[in-house]
């Protein structure tokens, strides 16, 4: 369903979002988890740049996943590499319970969420030169062609995103789709804010840091090839 598009509505509200948000029914150990942790791991969403170095307690890089579903490659990541900080964008409410839930079950320090519109997060919290690293692992494909308008891997979302990273910061993209992975492809071979780390229109191999998910294993199942690909802010 697309947004009003009156010239009252702000621009935001009239820009084509990237996922439905469909929140199904919270389990009570996720719902419990917003009740008593969200005020350790939440970031309430203000639209204004946020003091990251505040929330952790340290000045660390800072590696962004957007969109992470249930949040299993997120816990793993943050516990393999303690000495950099974890932000997470997701808008489903169950997935982000169970992450808190999974966090607080081995006290993790370095993980923050954010439960909103990833790119008003990155518009409005995320300061330009902020992140050292961008994830967003297996994001929507939108199949049916009328509805590729919707994928969030598109040239004015790349070069916003170029905008928040710190020089050579990478951008780690994945997908079990082949026509995505081909568009994704196309969409940053064109962008000049980034170049391709295994040389132009080059596919990654799958980097030891992805965990294979219970998502990905699905697709894995069904036929599916993953395609990465990697690519260095200019």
């Amino acid at each position: 369903m697309s947004e009003p598009t009156d010239a009252t509505t702000p621009d935001y509200m009239r820009r084509i979002r990237s996922f439905v948000l469909r929140e199904g029914r919270m389990t009570p150990a996720q719902q419990r988890a917003f009740d008593t942790l969200w005020s350790r791991f939440g970031i309430d969403y203000r639209g204004t740049p946020h003091d990251f170095a505040a929330s952790f307690g340290r000045s660390a890089p800072l590696v962004l996943e957007i969109g992470f579903g249930n949040g299993e490659a997120l816990a793993w990541a943050s516990e393999h590499d303690q000495a950099r900080d974890f932000l997470g964008v997701e808008v489903h409410g169950p997935g982000v319970g169970r992450l808190m839930n999974a966090l607080a079950a081995r006290d993790a320090q370095n993980v923050r969420i954010y439960k909103h519109d990833a790119v008003e997060v990155l518009e409005h919290e995320i300061a330009p030169g902020t992140l050292a690293e961008a994830r967003i692992w297996f994001p929507d494909p939108w199949h049916k062609k009328r509805h590729n308008k919707r994928r969030l891997i598109q040239p004015d979302f790349v070069a916003l995103l170029a905008s928040r990273m710190a020089p050579d910061g990478l951008l780690h993209l994945a997908t079990d789709w082949q026509p995505y992975a081909e568009h994704m492809l196309e969409v940053m071979e064109a962008a000049p804010a980034w170049r391709n780390q295994l040389g132009p229109g080059q596919y990654a191999e799958k980097p030891a840091w992805r965990i294979e998910t219970h998502f990905e294993r699905r697709g894995l199942k069904l036929g599916h090839g993953v395609r990465d690909l990697l690519y260095r802010k200019v």
